[in-house]
């Protein structure tokens, strides 16, 4: 069974993990290849490339030899990379890092801007066909929880909104570089309309579990 973190657990995560690693370095390979190098049985690799290709990390073809039945060719999904190192947070982060030091301040700005320009062009373009607030609202938090931030709208006992973003998938680069979050307040009220307040009441970055925004119409 495989865990969040994309490993696995149970008596035969040892095993599962080699096949992982094998197909990795050898690419696509026969359930008789894989066995022969960890000497256990055919049946026993089969078993294991089963319950891989369920879990969406393996996929299998036919590959014909002569007039003998197809060899079923295990190899690696996209959704495989889980299981291997990963280092584009730091990279991320060593490159904002660089980009601040060798662009100064002001460059740096003009970049962030610029993102904000455009996330907010896109966004309006997508809620151009909302009418009211709650359908605005809504679209927004569509949107950015596809952009994996587990966003919603939330209607209080008053009658008010909030849009609340569970998750930041870029909360280390925000902490390194706090214009990336600064912007997201005019991002959100820009791209929902000026006739309506955005206020943050609660940041993950200052410690809370969500990001979370007020949102109400102005007073005429």
């Amino acid at each position: 069974m495989p865990l969040k973190d994309g490993s696995y657990k149970g008596p035969h995560w040892a095993t599962r993990r080699a096949l992982l690693d094998m197909l990795k370095t050898r690419g696509g390979l026969s359930s008789h290849e894989m066995a022969e190098t960890l000497g256990v049985s055919s049946m026993a690799v089969r078993q294991h490339m089963q319950e891989l290709e369920e879990a969406g990390d393996v996929s299998s073809k036919d590959r014909v030899e002569g007039r003998g039945r197809p060899t079923k060719i295990w190899s690696l999904t996209s959704a495989a990379q889980r299981h291997f190192p990963d280092r584009h947070r730091d990279l991320m982060l060593e490159l904002l890092g660089n980009m601040q030091s060798v662009l100064g301040e002001e460059a740096m700005n003009r970049l962030l801007d610029e993102r904000c320009a455009h996330q907010i062009a896109q966004y309006k373009a997508s809620l151009s066909s909302c009418v009211s607030l709650e359908e605005r609202v809504s679209k927004l938090a569509e949107i950015r929880s596809g952009e994996g931030y587990m966003a919603e709208m939330v209607e209080l006992e008053n009658g008010s909104l909030q849009f609340v973003e569970n998750h930041c998938p870029i909360c280390s680069a925000a902490e390194s570089c706090s214009g990336l979050c600064s912007r997201e307040l005019k991002v959100f009220q820009k791209s929902l309309g000026s006739q309506y307040t955005v206020e943050r009441v609660e940041h993950i970055l200052s410690g809370a579990r969500r990001c979370a925004y007020r949102i109400v119409e102005k007073s005429a």
